[in-house]
Formats: C-alpha cells, sequence, structure tokens
C-alpha cells in the first residue's frame, strides 16, 4: 500500500513551518535543491530515527547524520553535503523550530561571577536574523584586486574539521610522549604545521572563485590563483585571510546579548553580556 492510500497517512509529519535561504532560491542546481515559486522550502519536525542520528557519535563526527537530517526534514535538499556555509545555521534553526518549538533554552555563565544560568532564546527572532542577511559576494584589498568569492560547502567544512582535529590529535600525543626523543617531536610538530598550512591554501582556493585586477582582466584559471596565493607577500595574505573569515560567517548567528538577573548584579555581574549561540548536532537537538 502506498503513502497515499494509507489511512495512516494524515498521521505522518507535516510542514510547520516554510523558510528561505539567505543565498536565495536560484543558488543552486536542481541536484542539490529542488527550486520553488516563492524560494519557501518545507521544514518538517525529525523523526525518532532522525534524533537517534544525532545521538550515532561516528556520524556526528564525519558530519553524516547532519546530511541526512538536513534531508530527511528539508524534502527539497537533495544533497546537503554541497549547502553553502551561509545556509547552514538557517536550515539548522528552521528544523530545531520545526521539531521542539520556537523556545530553546540554553546555558551560560555569568561573567565575574561564574555562576551557571539558563536563558530561553526565541529561535524565530533568530531565524529572521539570518535570513534576512544580504549575502556579499565580493571583497576589494588595499591594493586594488577584487576578489569574487565562492562559498565552502558543507562537506569542505566538515573535511577541514576532521584533519584540523586530527593534527590536533597527533599534536597532543606528542607533547605527552616522554619516550619519544626531542628532534622526533620537534619533526612531527613540524610535519603538522605544514598539514595544517596546506589545509589553510587549500580553503583559500576554494573560497575564491575569481580575481579582477585593476587593469580590468579577471583571473579564473585555478592554477594561477594558486600559484598568486603561494608569492603572495604576507601582508596581503593577512588582509586576504581576514576578509574570507569574515565573509565566512555571513548567515551564521551572532551572539545574544542577554539581561542579568537583578539578584546577581547586586553580587557584581554586569547588566548584560553577550551569549555565543552554537547551532551544531552536538547540543542543538538535545
Amino acid at each position: 500500500m502506498t503513502k497515499n492510500n494509507s489511512p495512516l497517512s494524515k498521521y505522518y509529519r507535516q510542514p510547520q513551518i516554510y523558510v528561505k535561504l539567505p543565498t536565495g532560491k536560484d543558488f543552486y542546481d536542481k541536484d542539490v535543491m529542488e527550486e520553488t515559486t516563492t524560494g519557501e522550502h518545507a521544514v518538517l519536525p525529525m523523526t525518532a530515527t532522525d534524533e537517534i542520528a544525532f545521538k550515532t557519535p561516528d556520524a556526528l563526527m564525519n558530519g553524516q547524520a547532519t546530511v541526512d537530517v538536513i534531508q530527511s526534514c528539508i524534502p527539497d535538499i537533495k544533497d546537503a553535503w554541497r549547502l553553502a556555509n551561509y545556509d547552514l545555521d538557517t536550515v539548522l534553526i528552521a528544523i530545531r523550530i520545526a521539531t521542539y518549538g520556537e523556545r530553546m533554552e540554553v546555558r551560560t555563565v555569568v561573567p565575574v561571577l561564574n555562576e551557571k544560568v539558563s536563558h530561553e532564546l526565541n529561535l524565530p527572532q533568530l531565524l529572521e536574523s539570518v535570513t534576512n542577511v544580504k549575502i556579499k559576494h565580493q571583497c576589494k584589498l588595499d591594493n586594488g584586486l577584487t576578489i569574487d568569492i565562492k562559498p565552502l560547502t558543507y562537506k569542505q567544512l566538515v573535511d577541514s574539521q576532521l584533519k584540523t582535529f586530527e593534527q590536533q590529535r597527533i599534536y597532543a600525543q606528542v607533547s605527552r610522549s616522554e619516550e619519544m626523543a626531542e628532534e622526533e617531536k620537534t619533526k612531527r610538530y613540524a610535519d603538522s604545521f605544514k598539514v595544517l598550512t596546506e589545509l589553510n591554501n587549500t580553503l583559500l582556493l576554494e573560497n575564491i572563485k575569481e580575481i579582477g585586477v585593476p587593469d580590468g582582466s579577471k583571473v579564473t584559471d585555478r592554477i594561477e590563483i594558486q600559484e598568486f596565493l603561494k608569492n603572495a607577500d604576507a601582508k596581503l595574505m593577512k588582509e586576504l585571510e581576514n576578509h574570507l573569515a569574515e565573509m565566512r560567517m555571513q548567515g551564521s548567528i551572532k551572539p545574544v546579548k542577554v539581561s542579568t538577573d537583578e539578584e546577581l548584579i547586586k553580587k557584581g555581574a554586569p547588566a548584560s553580556y553577550e551569549v555565543p549561540v552554537t547551532f551544531d548536532s552536538s547540543n542543538f537537538f538535545v
């Protein structure tokens, strides 16, 4: 019996909200996301299977759980691995609202007092703040070069995080080793640093679509751009990295300003402070 003919079909989960992505409705190919007339996408609540997926450590680490849940809850998304990093927070907040409602409690530590307190977040308000962001795809350097940005995908972000985590693990193991000679430790540290440097350069290359030169010419060849990244001076590279790091945060939720309880203020706590809110699978869906 098909889903449509089953008497139980009316009890299947239904869309709870509809959401627009910061990148807009024309950003993705159809093999990544189905286009809709309004640019809005239906968001279903998580199933029991989805919730279990978020409790599977290996699937969380490699990103597969997040991909599976996104595709389950937003059927228009066919390949969540290729979602732009600008859209990730919007997608996760929307799924959180559809599954658990419009409020979410977060635990934070009050500055000065170091006391743990709870705050309730208004998720629709946060969702509006990220979906209404106007995404910029270009930045200009002081030397006149214009950089056209290509957003990183979720796959690229996960791969980068896994490689970084692996190098941090190696670094910690080497630091704790009492048997390894100092010469060998130095070599391991250098090897790890080289891997992280190459990883950073790879992300920079993947983040750049084209470079405009002041004379009006455009450079899109990947090899030419790679050579530029290798040979640019440190000051220019730092400027470029700062621009790209700032632009990668587009569509990400900003820290939330919260008010402090009067009793805590009397103890010396500030009247208000900012709470960083991280929408990742390890703490967002619990």
